[in-house]
């Protein structure tokens, strides 16, 4: 992506910004987002940064552990680059080509998309995958939230073709071994998302001995909506120090539950219960999309390439990664009312 006289003064004031955040995390974040108001373009940033900077007025916000954890242990590169990719790429420069997309192809477009990626085909699926981002880039997409179930070094290779894009891998605390955490070290529009197990190793405590920036994420059933709703589930996470936790449904999960829990993570973001920011991956993910662009439009691909619908079914009607170009399945697939 080209970038502009306001571009190159906007990282410049970013990179000065998250160098202070390290030496005085709350002044620091405060400095930030009074920054970002004053460069907010588009629909979302004053939304996002005007709420943010209501819940910094607390100045015993739990918000403040969990800037002062992530900038002593992440490389400050890492977050500069993933934060302008997603930030300004992904919600700025690329919200507007979304919607002027969108009018002159008369369909939905979403701002990010989640794909579970086959992994023992990789290699012969790769430049399906690679021409799925690129297609997405040229419509306004800059973030990927790829599924990894196993050897997740594989897809490094999509991070680093597209160094534009914001990426976040979700994997098996298994995979973490030092080999691929090297690897991912190279890449900084990258963030690690690590399934959360209770009572597993601690295999956060890796990628924080490398600086790395990650989340933590937890498939849920209606067994866990207790634990989400009293917050024994968030306050076992946050001793991981994840930036942050994400919810995600599992198939079989009924409707109830999942308002139930994104109810409960919109809630607790509001009274800044937990050091980590909690993530609804459905619920937020549509939320952000009305905002830039009206209609809610939610994209998953599974690992056959078929596209599939909120609920962990098949669309209604077929529509393969494999088969057809992004640009194609969303004309069809998601055509505005």
């Amino acid at each position: 992506m080209k970038n502009s006289m306001s571009q190159i003064l906007l990282q410049m004031t970013v990179k000065n910004a998250l160098k202070s955040i390290k030496e005085d995390p709350e002044r620091g974040t405060r400095n930030l987002v009074d920054m970002a108001l004053q460069f907010s373009e588009g629909r979302f940033q004053p939304v996002f940064f005007n709420a943010v900077q209501t819940m910094l007025q607390n100045e015993k916000s739990p918000y403040y552990d969990l800037v002062r954890n992530t900038v002593s242990h992440t490389d400050i590169k890492r977050l500069y680059t993933f934060g302008m990719n997603l930030g300004y790429h992904g919600c700025t420069v690329g919200a507007r080509r979304i919607r002027d997309n969108e009018k002159k192809l008369n369909c939905n477009i979403p701002w990010t998309i989640s794909a579970q990626l086959d992994m023992d085909q990789f290699k012969e699926k790769e430049p399906q995958y690679q021409a799925m981002i690129r297609d997405g880039e040229s419509l306004g997409i800059y973030t990927w939230m790829l599924f990894c179930p196993e050897q997740p070094w594989k897809a490094l290779t999509l991070v680093e073709e597209h160094p534009d894009s914001a990426f976040c891998l979700f994997c098996n605390p298994e995979d973490m071994n030092p080999h691929f955490l090297d690897e991912a070290g190279n890449y900084y529009n990258l963030m690690l998302v690590l399934r959360y197990e209770e009572n597993a190793p601690d295999k956060y405590a890796l990628l924080r001995e490398r600086n790395l920036l990650y989340s933590a994420w937890y498939p849920y059933g209606q067994k866990d909506i207790e634990a989400i709703i009293n917050g024994d589930l968030f306050y076992g996470i946050q001793q991981r120090y994840p930036a942050f936790t994400v919810l995600l449904p599992k198939q079989d999960c009924p409707n109830v539950c999942r308002q139930l829990a994104f109810q409960t993570v919109t809630q607790a973001r509001k009274e800044q219960r937990y050091s980590t920011i909690l993530w609804d991956f459905y619920g937020d993910n549509r939320y952000i999309d009305t905002i830039i662009s009206n209609d809610a439009c939610s994209v998953c691909f599974g690992k056959t390439g078929d596209l599939y619908s909120l609920d962990g079914k098949p669309a209604p009607k077929r529509h393969n990664l494999f088969q057809n170009e992004l640009t194609d399945i969303l004309i069809s697939a998601c055509p505005k009312k």
